[in-house]
C-alpha cells in the first residue's frame, strides 16, 4: 500500500529459517519501489484468535487516508481459519512501526456451509452501494470459492446468498485478488470503481497446482455476481499473469502514479534442505532484445494434439537445442563459456490451421549441474500479431530468477535456476538460433544494474519516532 510518501510491503515471513513456518508479516518500506528498508514484523501471533498463525490477508486504505489490514488468524492445532483486522497504534508515524489487532477480534467466523480449514486470504475491500466487500477464497470439495462478504464499518460482515463466483475441479482457490481495469487508456483504478467502461480481472491462486490463473469479465454489484467475458477458459488452462514460479500474487492501486502494482512470489519446489542451502542472490542484468525475419513460411505445422497439452509440455517436446524453421531462437542467460549450463529463453514460432501460434519458453533443464534441483521448462503461447515479423524479449537476469517478458509485456515467465558454474563474472549471455530461417538482431541492449538498497534494517530518523534498538 502507498501510505504518506511511503510504500510499504507486507509478507509472509519465517524469522527463523528458510522454509515455510513460524509465519508472521514481515514490513519494509521504499520511497521508489526499488530500494527497501525493513522494519519489524507488523502483525505477529500475539492473541487467542492468531496464536497459531498470522497467515496472508490484504490492507484498504479508507476514505479518510487511513489504513487497516484484514488477515487470516490461525486459531487452534486443527488449523481453524478466522478473519482478523488490525490498525495503526500511532497515524502520525508515516513508517506505521507499530500495528494494533482490537479486543473485537475476530470479525469473521466461517459458518457451517463453509469449510473452517480451507478459509483465508481475505481481499482489498471495496465500496459499493453503502456497503464494504471483500471476497475470502475457499473450496467446497473440489470446487474453487470465492465467498463475498458485506459490511457497513470493517467490523460486522455478512456472507452473501451465493458466492461471487466459483468453479468446479480447481480446487482450493488462494490469495483471490479482484480488482476494476479500464477498458480503455493505461491507468489503474482504484478498488472501488465500477460501471461504464470498466471490466473486472478475478485472479486465484490454485492450491493444487501452484499456478494462477485469472479471467476478465462484468461484476454486477446488484446481483452480487462475476461473470466471465465469453470464450475465456474458466479453469487450469486460463490466462496466466506469469507462466512460470509464480504464485500468491496481490495486486494495490497506487494513488500517486495512477497504477494498479502487481507483486508475486517467486515460490520454491525442491526439497527443505535444498531450499535452506540456496541463500540469497544479488541482481545482475537487465537485457532488452528484438527479433526480426524476413518470412514466415518456414514455420512449422502446429501439431493439432498440441491443443489439449500445456505450453511448457510443447516446450518439453521441443527444447532449445532442437533443429527447426522459424526458431528456436532467443538468449543463453546465465551461461557458462563452456554451455555446461544455461537457461534458454525462446520464441519458436508454428503455423496452426487460422493463423500463427508463438511460443515463448524458459527451459530450466540445463540451467544447473546441482544434482535433484527442480529444473522445469516453462512455456506459453504469446498472442501477438506477426505482421511486422518482430519479436521482443525482456529479460531481467539475476543470480537465481530469470524474469522474462515477451512482445511488449504481453507474457510473463519467470523461473528459479540455480547456476554453480556461471556465477557472477563467470556468467555470460548469448544470442542464439537453431532454426532454419534466418534471424536479425535488430537491437540489443544489455546492462548491469545498480545494486538497489535490499531490504536493510532502518536506521532512526532524527525528529521521526526512533525506535529502541
Amino acid at each position: 500500500m502507498y501510505y504518506k510518501g511511503l510504500y510499504h510491503l507486507f509478507y509472509q515471513y519465517n524469522p527463523k529459517g528458510a522454509v515455510w513456518g513460524n509465519i508472521v508479516w514481515a514490513h519494509s518500506v521504499s520511497k521508489d519501489l526499488i530500494n527497501w528498508e525493513s522494519l519489524e514484523p507488523a502483525i505477529y501471533p500475539s492473541k487467542w484468535f492468531d496464536s497459531y498463525g498470522c497467515w496472508s490477508g490484504s490492507a484498504t486504505i479508507l476514505p479518510n487516508g487511513e489504513p487497516v489490514i484484514l488477515y487470516t488468524g490461525i486459531a487452534d492445532k486443527n488449523n481453524s481459519q478466522i478473519q482478523n483486522y488490525a490498525v495503526p497504534a500511532n497515524l502520525s508515524d508515516p513508517y506505521l512501526r507499530e500495528w494494533v489487532k482490537p479486543d473485537d477480534n475476530p470479525i469473521l467466523n466461517p459458518d457451517v456451509s463453509v469449510n473452517g480449514s480451507a478459509f483465508r486470504d481475505p481481499t482489498t475491500a471495496w465500496w459499493a452501494d453503502g456497503h464494504w466487500r471483500i471476497l475470502i477464497g475457499s473450496r467446497r470439495n473440489h470446487v474453487g470459492v470465492a465467498y463475498l462478504y458485506r459490511s457497513r464499518d470493517l467490523k460486522k460482515w455478512a456472507k452473501t446468498k451465493h458466492p461471487l463466483h466459483s468453479v468446479q475441479g480447481t480446487g482450493m482457490w488462494e490469495c483471490p485478488d479482484f480488482f476494476p481495469v479500464s477498458s480503455f487508456g493505461e491507468n489503474g483504478l482504484d478498488p472501488s470503481v465500477n460501471g461504464q467502461n470498466v471490466k473486472h480481472a478475478l485472479k486465484v491462486s490454485l492450491d493444487l497446482t501452484r499456478y494462477e490463473y485469472y479471467t476478465l469479465g462484468t461484476y454486477d454489484n446488484k446481483k452480487e455476481k462475476y461473470f466471465p467475458d465469453v470464450g475465456l477458459v474458466d479453469g487450469w488452462a486460463g490466462l496466466r499473469l506469469d507462466y512460470g514460479n509464480f504464485y500468491a500474487s496481490k495486486t494495490f492501486f497506487d494513488p500517486s502514479t495512477n497504477r494498479r502494482i502487481l507483486w508475486g512470489w517467486a515460490n520454491e519446489s525442491d526439497a527443505v534442505q535444498q531450499d535452506t542451502n540456496k541463500g540469497w542472490a544479488g541482481i545482475l542484468a537487465d537485457v532488452d532484445v528484438t527479433f526480426s525475419f524476413p518470412s514466415l513460411d518456414k514455420a512449422e505445422p502446429f501439431d493439432p494434439k498440441w491443443a489439449k497439452l500445456d505450453a511448457l509440455d510443447v516446450c518439453a517436446q521441443k527444447g532449445s537445442k532442437a533443429p527447426g524453421g522459424l526458431g528456436p531462437f532467443g538468449l543463453l542467460t546465465l551461461a557458462s563459456k563452456n554451455l555446461e549450463e544455461f537457461t534458454p529463453v525462446f520464441f519458436k514460432v508454428f503455423k496452426a490451421a487460422d493463423k500463427h501460434k508463438v511460443l515463448l519458453c524458459s527451459d530450466a533443464r540445463s540451467s544447473s549441474l546441482g544434482k535433484g534441483l527442480y529444473k522445469p521448462s516453462f512455456a506459453g503461447f504469446v498472442d501477438v500479431d506477426l505482421t511486422d515479423k518482430k519479436l521482443s524479449l525482456r529479460s531481467l537476469i539475476d543470480h537465481s530468477v530469470i524474469e522474462s517478458f515477451g512482445a511488449g509485456g504481453r507474457i510473463a515467465i519467470s523461473s528459479r535456476v540455480y547456476p554453480t558454474i556461471a556465477v557472477s563474472e563467470k556468467a555470460h549471455l548469448y544470442v542464439f538460433n537453431n532454426g532454419s530461417e534466418t534471424i536479425t538482431v535488430e537491437n540489443l541492449n544489455a546492462w548491469s544494474m545498480n545494486l538497489p538498497v535490499m531490504n536493510v534494517p532502518i536506521k532512526d530518523r532524527v525528529g521521526e519516532n526512533p525506535r529502541n534498538e
